[in-house]
């Protein structure tokens, strides 16, 4: 497990317990961190309280980390993905499967996740780990449910039984593209709900702006090949709701302050743990405008991290769009 913050350090956990696994190892980039994890088997920076596994080993090397690895999990935000794994690679078997389990979308090339693992370690197939989790909730044993996307059915199947646990059902899923574009598009509406929220609105609008949140992310799905059973699901809707909703969802977090009127720098100050959203709002319109979809919602929650436009400004321009049909640019039934 490369990366050691809170989903990072929740699935190697996970991994740590299960039967499947020999040795699970977390990497974390601080030493003190580390030694942490390993010694009072803790992470007090990301799950403070939180007892981990004593079977988990940590480290502070990568060389050590992927040291006899089968399966590379990758835990690091988009914005550090391609450097790590970069930094990685030398250790790496060539072969070795990698998970992502970023939600976001690389600044200039706008690739997913799984792309760089294509770009960096063309040898090793790739996918990702998506839907409603939020770490401590999972971690702590709170039923809970996840996809693992893979195109390797077989390959998806062992990962699916490395990670499933009495509460932590994992399913599968062939649509890598529809699975990774759906968490990185839900981060960037949950700020949007978190702005609703900032700015005094209740559960009518949050329910409305998540549906049509959800068409937008539909949208860009089906326009990019994948599947719209994949929107559908715990990687669409599923994670979209618990991102919009919960108080522990940070990208909700970061909405709720920009609603409150402070500015991006203010909201996102003190915050030890990255809200995608924020650095993937602007790659994700673009990458969308390339694929001819109209993203409203997305477009108005960038200008507002841009500074350009105001929340509540936001939120009249959306009301004041044209009406239409609900059904309108929903685009193709399926692959």
């Amino acid at each position: 497990m490369i990366g050691a913050g809170s989903w990072g350090t929740a699935v190697a956990a996970i991994a740590a317990a299960s039967p499947e696994v020999e040795q699970a190892t977390l990497w974390a980039r601080r030493r003190e961190l580390a030694a942490c994890v390993r010694m009072r088997h803790e992470n007090p920076d990301y799950l403070p309280g939180v007892r981990l596994p004593p079977g988990l080993h940590a480290t502070s090397s990568l060389e050590e980390a992927l040291d006899r690895a089968s399966l590379l999990v990758m835990a690091v935000p988009s914005h550090g993905f391609r450097s790590v794994l970069g930094e990685a690679a030398g250790f790496v078997v060539s072969g070795t499967p990698v998970l992502s389990l970023a939600k976001g979308l690389e600044q200039v090339s706008h690739a997913r996740m799984t792309e760089v693992v294509g770009e960096v370690l063309p040898a090793s197939p790739a996918g990702v780990l998506t839907g409603p989790n939020l770490a401590r909730e999972v971690v702590s044993g709170e039923p809970a449910a996840t996809v693992v996307a893979m195109t390797d059915p077989a390959l998806a199947s062992e990962v699916q039984q490395v990670l499933s646990t009495p509460t932590f059902r994992v399913y599968t899923n062939d649509d890598v593209v529809g699975s990774e574009m759906a968490g990185a598009t839900k981060n960037v509406i949950a700020i949007a709900a978190g702005i609703c929220e900032g700015l005094g609105f209740g559960e009518s609008t949050r329910a409305a702006l998540i549906t049509r949140g959800l068409a937008e992310l539909g949208r860009l799905v089906v326009a990019m090949g994948g599947d719209r059973l994949t929107f559908a699901g715990l990687a669409g809707v599923g994670d979209l709701v618990a991102t919009c909703a919960s108080p522990l969802s940070r990208n909700r977090t970061i909405g709720v302050r920009l609603g409150a009127g402070h500015s991006i720098a203010e909201a996102l100050e003190g915050m030890t743990m990255v809200a995608e959203g924020v650095k993937t709002a602007r790659p994700l319109l673009e990458l969308a405008a390339s694929h001819g979809v109209e993203m409203p919602i997305a477009a108005q929650v960038a200008a507002v991290i841009d500074g350009t436009q105001s929340p509540d400004r936001a939120v009249t321009e959306l009301m004041g769009r044209s009406v239409k049909s609900e059904s309108e640019g929903l685009g193709a039934t399926s692959r």
